[in-house]
């Protein structure tokens, strides 16, 4: 399945988590929800997966963790913030890079209407 198919499974899955559960409430509590979802419809959904990070020669075990990664191809980063910043823009960025990925979503699940708070991010798609 190509990245888009999965990020279009991936948003649907999220509207639902944000009808049934409105704003507010704890990433914690969006991801199991999207998790839930997206299991449900067949999708392999990875968790908190830590990515070891290379700098020069020193490895480190856990550069970083991801939220959700779907079919091993798309990345999530779930936010529950009043407004999203540059800076997590930019996280998703690195974290598409450094573990070799094309696509993630950005989602913060803390607003009124998901519409405009599903970001897109691609590297190299």
């Amino acid at each position: 399945m190509h990245e888009n198919d999965i990020s279009y499974a991936i948003r649907g899955a999220a509207f639902k988590v944000h009808t049934k559960l409105g704003p507010g409430l704890l990433e914690s509590v969006y991801e199991t929800a999207l998790t839930y979802e997206l299991r449900k419809e067949g999708f392999t959904v990875l968790t908190q997966l830590g990515v070891p990070v290379v700098y020069e020669e020193v490895e480190m075990e856990q550069g970083f963790r991801m939220d959700l990664l779907v079919n091993h191809k798309v990345i999530v980063e779930i936010k529950s913030v009043e407004a999203l910043a540059e800076v997590h823009h930019k996280q998703l960025l690195t974290y598409l890079k450094l573990s070799n990925k094309k696509l993630g979503l950005l989602i913060n699940f803390n607003v009124p209407s998901l519409k405009e708070s599903i970001i897109r991010i691609v590297n190299n798609l």
